[in-house]
């Protein structure tokens, strides 16, 4: 089968979420011996689950980080405070868990699996997923990032990789990356998709001076002037203005909606490759889990555009996937409040007193 027809197999097998178990799950909540809403987003995100898995109770103990590594040619452009040789360093810190990201998977026991799709170095550490399309991408500046057939291949990788963690057990997904100056293909991504100024959808990535962030300006407007991506055709901008982790980030967001478990976002970077999957298929956006509230500009931008809003705000930008292990311990709580708690009836309460509230509908 050609990548594009199993690009296509991939989006036409993605599903609604389940109405009915919302519904059994929203009645559910009702009976619980607590006044209507009080447990807030934990009870939004039990229905949640809830519609992605069929089941009314869930559990997420098999928790999985898919962290995709590549480099990005557009850093010739000075668009970076970190020079390029951190990406293959930090693929490999990764897999000594010596990153944020990892240590915070490893503390709350998330399996990580770190893919190289593109890091422009020849990785030997062990644990690292080989699965490079090339050496990193080209300078969008000056062309295309890759061809359209790489973009397909990295977004192949991508579902390849989230399937394998699901078949390992794995029943929610993070999603994140390594990659040095994809901040800024993501803004060039962004601009694309919505037709965002390039100053609303960019900020200052890893720390960048005022000289430093208009470079990054005129890299992604050159950038967009030069390769014209299409914003009714995904895979061409990704191809034009993104990178190899963009690709396969957003391929793992499509395959977790198709084996139905819930795809943690992480932040900007996260938040862009969903978007691009919610564009491909707009039903898989409906597993998507948000989690912090990014400090970059475009983060809003990109969680306006999916309809969805980060479930807290550390003022984190590591990126990595930094922000999944933390959400899916807050997913945790939404499954042992849905799965664990007493409803009225077997805490032997009476609970008509509660009916003028359910009857005015405050609280929900």
């Amino acid at each position: 089968m050609s990548d594009e027809r199993a690009l296509r197999a991939l989006l036409d097998s993605i599903r609604p979420l389940d109405a009915a178990a919302m519904e059994a799950a929203r009645t559910r909540q009702d009976k619980l011996a607590k006044p209507p809403g009080s447990l807030g987003r934990l009870e939004e995100l039990s229905v949640k689950l809830a519609g992605i898995t069929g089941k009314v109770i869930n559990s997420v103990d098999r928790k999985a980080l898919l962290v995709f590594c590549a480099d990005n040619g557009v850093v010739a452009e000075g668009v970076s405070v970190a020079p390029r040789s951190v990406t293959a360093a930090q693929t490999v810190n990764l897999v000594r868990h010596k990153t944020g990201a990892s240590v915070l998977a490893e503390k709350f026991g998330v399996e990580l699996y770190v893919c190289d799709v593109g890091v422009n170095a020849d990785l030997r550490e062990n644990g690292i997923l080989p699965r490079k399309i090339a050496y990193g991408t080209k300078n969008i500046a000056h062309g295309p990032a890759m061809e359209r057939a790489e973009a397909l291949r990295a977004l192949l990788v991508g579902a390849e990789t989230a399937s394998e963690a699901v078949d390992a057990g794995a029943r929610v997904l993070g999603v994140g990356e390594m990659g040095i100056g994809n901040t800024t293909t993501s803004a060039a991504v962004l601009a694309a998709l919505t037709g965002r100024p390039v100053e609303q959808v960019t900020g200052r990535g890893g720390g960048l001076t005022d000289e430093g962030r208009e470079r990054k300006l005129e890299a992604i407007g050159r950038a967009l002037a030069v390769n014209r991506p299409d914003p009714s055709n995904i895979v061409d901008v990704l191809s034009k203005v993104g990178g190899f982790d963009l690709c396969a980030m957003t391929g793992a967001f499509l395959a977790a909606a198709s084996r139905r478990v819930p795809a943690v976002i992480d932040g900007f970077i996260s938040a862009v490759a969903a978007l691009c999957a919610a564009r491909l298929c707009p039903g898989a956006a409906g597993y998507f889990v948000p989690s912090h509230a990014s400090t970059e500009p475009g983060y809003r931008i990109a969680m306006e555009e999916l309809h969805l809003k980060p479930l807290f705000d550390l003022q984190m930008r590591l990126g990595e996937g930094s922000g999944c292990p933390i959400a899916m311990m807050i997913l945790d709580a939404a499954c042992a409040v849905m799965g664990n708690m007493a409803t009225f009836e077997e805490a032997g309460i009476d609970d008509t007193y509660l009916d003028p509230i359910r009857e005015g509908g405050s609280g929900r």
